[in-house]
C-alpha cells in the first residue's frame, strides 16, 4: 500500500472511500473506549489491556499521519518537520503521553497527566463530520457569540456587585449568612441568569428578589439568542453541504 493510499484512508471520510469510513468508525470507537477507565474509581485489570490497546492504536495513527504529512501540509521536505507542531499533532501527543506510565515505575510522574486523556475526546472531532460541521458553525459565528458572552458576563458581574452590596450579610428570616464573599454573589448571579437556581443561595430583601426575577427572565433571552444563531447557521451549513454534494454528483454525470 502506497503512502498516498494510506493518507486517503486516515484522513476524514468524504464518503468516497469505504476504507476511510471504516477507519473513522474504528478510531471513533477506540477514542470512546480509551476514556472508559476515567468513569470508574477502581482500577480493574481489564483497564490495563484497554490502555495498552488504545495507546498502540493512537501511536500507530500518529506515525501514519506523520509519514504522510507532506500530502496534508503540501510542504515538500518541510512537512515532516512542521507536522509535530501542528494543532492536531500536539493533541495526539498529549493524549499519548499519560499512557507511558505503563512502561514502568520511572514514568509514574505521568500519572499526574491522567486527565489529559480527556483530550482524546477532541480527537473525535477529526472523525465526525457533524461535530466538525458544528465547530465550523462556531467559528463562523464567533463574533456574534463572543458579543453575547461578553454581554452576559457583564450582566452577571453587575448583578453580583449590586447583590453583594445591598443584601444583608445575615438573612433575617433564617439567621444564616447570605453572601460570604463576592464569589458567592458571582455564583448566585450565574445560576440565576441561566435559570438554574439551585436555591442554596437566595436574596433576603425585596430589592434582591426583584433583581433575581429580572435576572431569571433576562437569562431566558440570553440563552435563547445564541441557540437561535447556532441553529440558523447550522442549517445553512447543512444546506450548503448538500448543494455541494449535489453539484459534484451532477458534474460526474
Amino acid at each position: 500500500m502506497s503512502r498516498r493510499e494510506i493518507y486517503e484512508i486516515i484522513e476524514k471520510d468524504d464518503g468516497s472511500n469505504v476504507w476511510s469510513h471504516v477507519y473513522d468508525v474504528f478510531m471513533f470507537c477506540t477514542i470512546i473506549l480509551s476514556v472508559v477507565p476515567l468513569m470508574f474509581w477502581d482500577d480493574y485489570p481489564i483497564f490495563w489491556y484497554i490502555e495498552v490497546f488504545t495507546t498502540a492504536v493512537f501511536i500507530i495513527d500518529y506515525i501514519l499521519r506523520w509519514v504522510t504529512a507532506d500530502y496534508k501540509l503540501g510542504k515538500v521536505g518541510h512537512s515532516f518537520v512542521c507536522y509535530p507542531y501542528s494543532f492536531w499533532a500536539i493533541i495526539d501527543l498529549l493524549t499519548i503521553l499519560p499512557s507511558f506510565q505503563l512502561l514502568g515505575p520511572n514514568f509514574k510522574i505521568l500519572r499526574t497527566l491522567r486527565m489529559l486523556k480527556i483530550l482524546r475526546l477532541m480527537k473525535a472531532l477529526r472523525y465526525s463530520t457533524q461535530l466538525f460541521l458544528f465547530v465550523e458553525v462556531l467559528k463562523k459565528e464567533r463574533k456574534v457569540l463572543t458579543a453575547v458572552l461578553l454581554f452576559a458576563a457583564a450582566y452577571i458581574f453587575v448583578t453580583a456587585l449590586v447583590m453583594f452590596n445591598f443584601e444583608p450579610r445575615i438573612n433575617p428570616n433564617t439567621g444564616q449568612e447570605t453572601f460570604k464573599t463576592f464569589f458567592d454573589a458571582i455564583y448566585w448571579s450565574t445560576v440565576t441568569l441561566t435559570t438554574v437556581g439551585y436555591g442554596d443561595l437566595c436574596p433576603a430583601t425585596d430589592l434582591g428578589r426583584l433583581i433575581s426575577m429580572f435576572s431569571s427572565l433576562f437569562g431566558v433571552a440570553v440563552i435563547a439568542l445564541p441557540s437561535g444563531i447556532i441553529t440558523a447557521s447550522y442549517l445553512d451549513e447543512l444546506r450548503s453541504l448538500k448543494e455541494g454534494k449535489k453539484s459534484e454528483e451532477e458534474d460526474k454525470q
